[in-house]
């Protein structure tokens, strides 16, 4: 196979693993609209918090920023999922302030500020470093970590599954696209050769199969639970 052949199937391959994880991102992305249906039908955030919504622009943000050719080359699938998702948290994050008491509101206008701001030092002062390759390392560690603490939330589901034995609280279509998406943007990190792609990925891989695996462990114990006979007693 000649040299060119092999670069354009691993170019072909990047690009195919970089296309599932931005629609499988989607997925995700989504997942909170029966929540919002919820919200605005009811016209009160009840006891819902904005702060993951929050959490979650700062990551797309970051990360969208390392994708971008200021600061790492040939990323540019990175750069559209994290625009859609900044998208998807922005309108999120309108509707939650919209439907919330006065209290509430002006404390996610608070949180948005700060990442707003915390957002512009990064871009402004990454954009002051003039060595190319200390640039990249600098947004690659805040998006690494940035990603690393967004794979790392749902450890608190997977402790409240243990302790309750119920799948009740992990929804599978979020588990499965969760182990999906990492797993492609894993793939995609390592044939780019982009540490700081693949090992968030690899971790949130790590967690997204520990999640299934409880998932598929206390969903057939329950149902096993579930069909056994009732002992009836005619004592």
């Amino acid at each position: 196979m000649s040299m060119f052949a092999s670069l354009a199937i691993y170019k072909v391959a990047k690009d195919a693993a970089g296309i599932a994880g931005n629609i499988l991102a989607f997925g995700l992305f989504v997942s909170p609209i029966p929540t919002f249906r919820r919200i605005i039908r009811n016209g009160s955030t009840e006891m819902f918090s904005g702060l993951p919504y929050i959490y979650s622009l700062m990551n797309c943000l970051i990360c969208l920023w390392y994708g971008t050719p200021l600061i790492s080359h040939d990323n540019i699938l990175v750069t559209t999922v994290n625009s859609i998702g900044a998208v998807f948290q922005f309108v999120y994050i309108i509707l939650f302030m919209m439907c919330a008491e006065k209290e509430k509101k002006m404390k996610m206008l608070a949180w948005l500020m700060v990442v707003l701001g915390v957002f512009a030092i990064i871009l402004i002062g990454s954009l002051q470093i003039d060595d190319v390759i200390m640039r990249r390392f600098f947004v690659g560690v805040l998006s690494c970590a940035s990603l690393i603490s967004m794979f790392a939330s749902p450890l608190f589901i997977i402790k409240l599954v243990i302790q309750t034995k119920s799948v009740e609280f992990m929804p599978f279509h979020i588990s499965l696209c969760t182990f999906l998406m990492s797993t492609s943007f894993l793939v995609y990190g390592l044939l780019s050769d982009d540490i700081f792609i693949y090992v968030p990925n690899g971790i949130g891989t790590i967690l997204g199969t520990t999640q299934l695996i409880l998932y598929f462990h206390f969903e057939s114990k329950s149902r096993i639970d579930a069909e056994e006979p009732l002992i009836v007693s005619y004592a």
